[in-house]
Parts: C-alpha cells; sequence; structure tokens
C-alpha cells in the first residue's frame, strides 16, 4: 500500500479552498492546515484563471508531499493531472466518472476520484458510480454554495446507513456543529470557511482533527 493509499483509507479532516480572490496568505494556510491534522486540501475556486490555479496547484503540491498529506483539485481533469494532484472531486454537471476514468487509464494516470451529492437518490446513485468517495452536503446553509439548500442532518444520517463507499459531510460544519454532524453518522468532514477564512488556522485544525480523532462512529 502505498502511503497516498493509506492516508486516503483513514482521511478524517479534508479542507476545501474557496478562494473568490487572489489571497497571497493561502499557501501558509495551507501549510499550516497540513501541519495541524488536515489530511486532504482540495484547491478549489470559481474565479482564479487556470493560469493562477496550475501555479497555485504546483505549490500546494509541494507542501503536500513535504507532509505526506493529499492535494485535490475541484472540477478540472487537466489542471488535475497538469499539477500531479493526488485526487480530483467533480460536482453534479461535470463530465461523468466513468469518462474521467476513461481519459485517466488512457494517460496512464491513477488519481482519487470523489463526487459531490446533494440528495439522497444521488448518493444512491454515488454507489453505482466509479468514484473512490463522496461528498454529502451542503449540511448547513453555507455562502460557498448559495444555489444550494442545505440538504440538513437526516441526509447526512440516512447515508451512513447504507455508504458501503467512503464519504464526507460539508456544508457551514465547524467546531460548533462538529460533534453535531458526527452524531448523525458522519466520520469525516469536508470544512471550507472555519479553516481558511482565520489568518492563522492552527488552533481551528488541532481542536477539529482532535474532536474527529476522539469519534469512534463507525
Amino acid at each position: 500500500m502505498t502511503w497516498q493509499t493509506r492516508v486516503f483509507k483513514n482521511f478524517k479532516l479534508y479542507a476545501v479552498t474557496n478562494l473568490d480572490r487572489p489571497d497571497r496568505d493561502i499557501l501558509k494556510k495551507i501549510n499550516l492546515a497540513y501541519q495541524n491534522g488536515v489530511d486532504i486540501v482540495q484547491l478549489r475556486s470559481k474565479v482564479l484563471s487556470d493560469s493562477d490555479k496550475l501555479k497555485l496547484g504546483l505549490a500546494i503540491r509541494k507542501i503536500a508531499t513535504k507532509f505526506k498529506k493529499l492535494y485535490f483539485m475541484n472540477d478540472s481533469l487537466d489542471l488535475a493531472l497538469l499539477t500531479h494532484a493526488d485526487g480530483l472531486h467533480i460536482g453534479q454537471n461535470d463530465i461523468p466518472p466513468r469518462d474521467i476514468r476513461s481519459l485517466c487509464h488512457k494517460f496512464k494516470r491513477k488519481i482519487f476520484l470523489g463526487l459531490s451529492t446533494h440528495s439522497e437518490a444521488q448518493a444512491v446513485k454515488a454507489m453505482r458510480e466509479p468514484i473512490d468517495y463522496f461528498a454529502v452536503g451542503p449540511v448547513f446553509e453555507t455562502p460557498t454554495k448559495p444555489t444550494y439548500r442545505s440538504v440538513g442532518l437526516k441526509l447526512v444520517q440516512k447515508v451512513s446507513r447504507f455508504a458501503v463507499k467512503p464519504w464526507v459531510a460539508i456544508g457551514g460544519i465547524n467546531e460548533g456543529n462538529i460533534n453535531q454532524v458526527l452524531s448523525y453518522g458522519a466520520s469525516r468532514v469536508a470544512v471550507v470557511r472555519a479553516i481558511f477564512k482565520p489568518n492563522n488556522p492552527t488552533a481551528i485544525c488541532s481542536r477539529l482533527s482532535q474532536i474527529l480523532e476522539g469519534n469512534h462512529h463507525v
């Protein structure tokens, strides 16, 4: 088993950037996030140019390798391949998972593939897709996904009962509500603003990581 596979198999805390403008401190924040318990960082931005994301992705790749942690790209397979990302996270309207797998096979590249789901039906369908994990959310209202209504904790509970693939709860999760999310059956969480909004995410990452490590829900 490679170290990448081992980290993926055991990941609990997944950090997602939501860069709506360039952030000169983002690499420092990512460095601190990895250092303090984050297992995966996903580069997500709906406004940065592909050129900026390429440079940023290559820089994150170096930091992730230093800490033996994982780096994922959002949406873009070409940027994932160009920046040597460990994984790619896609949405319901992106290139279908089977086509991504086919392209990766053609290029002889292996990546972890994740899919966003926003309903029970989508989560059930995700069980049949050639993906490595899926995300369930947004659990709570969040400006990161302004066009999506929150799916609520009941969906987290339902998914926990039938999921056979790794899955992660996402959307408005922070230190104040993470225990609630875990009590409904999640064992992995993805966090956006709570990690990357502070200038120094050291304390929040450490606390979230400790809470997740202390959670014995299977």
